[in-house]
């Protein structure tokens, strides 16, 4: 039974760390992606 527990929170925390980690890289996507927009806008208000 300890083992199944065991097991099962290891699984949860690996599921979590991907979850956060994909996250990180949407985050950092979507910084860059609005950094190019301004730095677009910016040129085109020249």
């Amino acid at each position: 039974m300890f083992k199944k527990h065991t097991s099962l929170l290891v699984l949860g925390f690996a599921l979590l760390a991907s979850f956060l980690t994909s996250g990180c890289n949407t985050m950092r996507g979507l910084g860059e992606d609005t950094e190019r927009a301004g730095e677009k806008i910016q040129e085109n208000a020249r």
